[in-house]
């Protein structure tokens, strides 16, 4: 107990010490000779255990680098598209590496893809900071983002109050709308009289010979 090394016990005089403290003996190591335990309490060892490995998992997550490729004659709703794809990488605690390449003859224009990268930048201003300036290195610009910390990040507007995509969202009121109109229209149409329709059969005895 309290990281003290208390020796070698034989398994009965390991177990009978836990019951004495009121604790658990657990094995630490079993590939090891003698095996390893210890004397501490099973559910605060394993709310301490899953403590540590969810504290490594958000390392590994912040650690994953995902890429956004860009070009400088991109489509104003191409480049939207690309920024909502960083937005939510950003929000996920994910670096996003942007790299946007020249072709041909665009190299003469870099400048050209300096705005587009900078009008990135500032897109995603409220959700990452960039780890560096922009350089261009052979026909790339190249660019790193890291998230923001959360207590200072802007929520990912794509995300719903309700945690429903938009997607959905954008389906469910079309579908809301299309309940709304049923009511108004009746259930069956009334049966008309075709203008065209030869008077062949009298209806009743009324009606008259055509002139």
């Amino acid at each position: 107990m309290d990281d003290k090394q208390l020796g070698i016990f034989p398994l009965n005089e390991a177990l009978n010490m836990a019951r004495q403290h009121a604790v658990d003996l657990v094995e630490i190591s079993s590939t090891a000779t003698p095996p390893v335990c210890r004397l501490v309490d099973f559910g605060k060892y394993r709310y301490e255990q899953a403590k540590k490995e969810k504290e490594s998992k958000k390392h590994q997550h912040a650690s994953t680098v995902k890429e956004v490729q860009l070009s400088p004659r991109i489509d104003p709703h191409d480049l939207g598209v690309k920024i909502n794809h960083a937005v939510d990488f950003l929000c996920e605690d994910m670096k996003v590496k942007v790299a946007l390449k020249f072709r041909g003859r665009e190299m003469a224009h870099t400048e050209f893809g300096f705005q587009v990268i900078n009008q990135f930048l500032a897109a995603i201003a409220p959700f990452g900071h960039q780890d560096f300036d922009p350089k261009l290195i052979g026909r790339n610009i190249n660019v790193m983002i890291s998230p923001l910390p959360r207590n200072k990040r802007a929520r990912n507007p794509r995300q719903a109050d309700n945690g429903s995509s938009p997607a959905a969202g954008a389906k469910n009121a079309a579908a809301g709308d299309h309940d709304k109109e049923d009511p108004e229209a009746p259930a069956t149409s009334p049966p008309t009289k075709s203008p065209n329709k030869p008077a062949n059969k009298p209806a009743g005895g009324f009606a008259s010979p055509p002139a």
